[in-house]
C-alpha cells in the first residue's frame, strides 16, 4: 500500500462522520492482503514521524490548555492523521495552520472543562486498528513485532522534548503561533 492508498482508507473512514470510524477502517483493513494491513501500518508510524515534532507538541499544548502530557500529544498524532491528508499535510509544514480546522476552531474560545470527550483532538485507538485485524487475517499475535523483525520498528511513545522550550512561556507560544494564540491564549489552563 502507498501513501495514497493509506489516505484513501483514512478519508473513507471519516465520510460518515465520526461514530465508528475505528469499525469502518477495521472492515476494510479486513479487505486487504496481509501486506497491504503491514504496509497501513508503516504508514501510520511515517505520518507520525513527520509531525513529532516540538513545534507540533507546542501547538497541541496550546490548544489543549496545558494538558498535552507525551501520552496526550501520542494520541493527537494520529487525530491529526484523522484530519485528512490535505489538513494533515497543511499542519506538518505549519502547526498554527490547525487555527483553520472547523474541529479547532469549535474548541476556540472555550475551556477544556467544557470539551466533550468526542472534542478532544485525540484519536488513540487508531494505532490499534490495524493489529487485531492483521491477527484475524494471518495468526500472528503482534504486528508490531513482525514489523520489528522486518527492520521496521513502531514506536509507542512521542520523541524527545526540547528542553530549552518553556511552553509556559506566554509570548514564545504567541511568537511561535499567532493565529491558534487568537483561538486559545496562552496562559489558559483548563
Amino acid at each position: 500500500m502507498d501513501m495514497d492508498g493509506f489516505w484513501r482508507l483514512i478519508e473513507d473512514s471519516g465520510r460518515e462522520g465520526p461514530g465508528d470510524r475505528d469499525g469502518r477502517l477495521a472492515g476494510a483493513l479486513r479487505g486487504l492482503d496481509p501486506a497491504d494491513i503491514e504496509d497501513f501500518e508503516v504508514r501510520l508510524q511515517e505520518l507520525r514521524d513527520r509531525v513529532d515534532t516540538n513545534l507540533m507538541w507546542g501547538a497541541a499544548y496550546l490548544i489543549c490548555g496545558g494538558l498535552c502530557s507525551g501520552d496526550g500529544f501520542w494520541y493527537f498524532q494520529p487525530w491529526l492523521v484523522g484530519q485528512g491528508r490535505a489538513a494533515f499535510e497543511a499542519a506538518a509544514a505549519d502547526p498554527d495552520t490547525l487555527a483553520g480546522l472547523p474541529a479547532i476552531q469549535r474548541l476556540g474560545g472555550r475551556t477544556t472543562r467544557h470539551w466533550t470527550d468526542d472534542e478532544w483532538p485525540e484519536w488513540e485507538s487508531l494505532a490499534y486498528v490495524a493489529s487485531p485485524v492483521y491477527h484475524e487475517r494471518t495468526g500472528v499475535k503482534e504486528l508490531r513485532d513482525l514489523l520489528r523483525e522486518r527492520g521496521r520498528p513502531l514506536r509507542f511513545d512521542p520523541g524527545p522534548v526540547d528542553p530549552e522550550w518553556d511552553f509556559d512561556d506566554a509570548a514564545e507560544m504567541r511568537r511561535r503561533f499567532p493565529r491558534l494564540s487568537e483561538l486559545f491564549p496562552p496562559g489558559r489552563h483548563r
